[in-house]
């Protein structure tokens, strides 16, 4: 699954202006006289030649359609499971896109090894409640970031099928309750 804007994960801030543009269906020389500067000073800012200002990154970004967000970045911590691979919780429940939190998605094997090549219709609540047990029980951050939309996941929360250490590592950041007062 592609992702526009380096979704999921960090987006490396010399590709930034580049990956704007591209998903802006710009070429260089549209988005420079539309954001006021040269096209090969554009150039130079995608290739990390020059380094904009975070006022004239922000111009270029929003000429291309989108903005500079600042958001938390997520950590996860690691909770140690009877058996198998530990369980990856994230410190607050990260965001999707709406357009990736209801796309299609087919999950790499290491999630779904039995049924290998299905697709998933994240519209569809029951099978985006597959989804999300399958990638909160076997996930590891990156398939977090990928795959749970944390304001779903509240919502499927009391439906999943999960196995208790799984439900209990995750269900404070779930319900939004420190990890002492859930246990």
């Amino acid at each position: 699954m592609r992702y526009p804007f380096g979704y999921p994960g960090a987006v490396a801030t010399g590709n930034l202006l580049g990956q704007a543009r591209a998903a802006a269906g710009l070429s260089q020389a549209a988005l420079a006289e539309r954001a006021g500067t040269s096209r090969p000073t554009l150039s130079a800012y995608e290739h990390g030649r020059k380094s904009p200002t975070l006022d004239t990154a922000a111009r270029i970004v929003g000429e291309a359609g989108f903005e500079l967000v600042i958001r938390p970045r997520i950590e996860f911590r690691e909770v140690a499971a009877e058996r198998g691979r530990p369980i990856h919780v994230p410190s607050f429940l990260p965001r999707l896109p709406v357009d990736l939190a209801f796309a299609i998605v087919e999950l790499p094997l290491h999630l779904n090894w039995s049924d290998r090549g299905r697709q998933f219709d994240l519209r569809d609540r029951c099978q985006r409640a597959r989804v999300y047990e399958m990638v909160l029980r076997e996930g590891g951050p990156d398939d977090v970031v990928a795959y749970v939309d944390g304001a779903l996941l509240v919502d499927l929360w009391d439906d999943l099928v999960l196995p208790t250490k799984v439900r209990a590592a995750w269900a404070g950041v779930v319900t939004g309750r420190r990890r002492e007062e859930v246990a």
